[in-house]
């Protein structure tokens, strides 16, 4: 399914320059599908739409980079990407990296003390 799915990305990609919006949307469409295959049933279904392609896709990341625009430039970050385009398509939300640290191993882990074996 995934493969089928990316197949579909790269067509819609033909004739969009590879560093243009429109290609990196399919760009970040493919990661998703890679990271969450779950979630390529829907994108396939939805690529078929016309008002669903990865141009109508990019406008919306386009309407967010207008609204906060900053002097003569715009930038989204990728995880605002990711909601906009999750958004979008009706995919479920992004796995929550644990963000807490894992915890610090004891310092005598993995040291074998002599005097156990006596």
């Amino acid at each position: 399914m995934v493969n089928t799915v990316i197949a579909k990305i790269e067509a819609q990609q033909v004739g969009h320059d590879e560093y243009g919006p429109v290609y990196q949307v399919g760009e970040q469409l493919k990661d998703i599908c890679r990271s969450c295959p779950e979630q390529a049933d829907l994108l396939l279904n939805d690529l078929d739409n016309p008002e669903m392609t990865i141009v109508k896709a990019e406008r919306k990341i386009k309407e967010f980079a207008d609204k906060h625009k900053k002097g003569g430039g715009a930038c989204v970050p990728p995880k605002i990407a990711d909601k906009i385009l999750r958004d979008f398509y009706g995919l479920a939300p992004a796995p929550e990296a644990s963000e807490q640290p894992k915890e610090q191993q004891n310092v005598s882990d993995g040291i074998i003390d002599l005097a156990d074996f006596m």
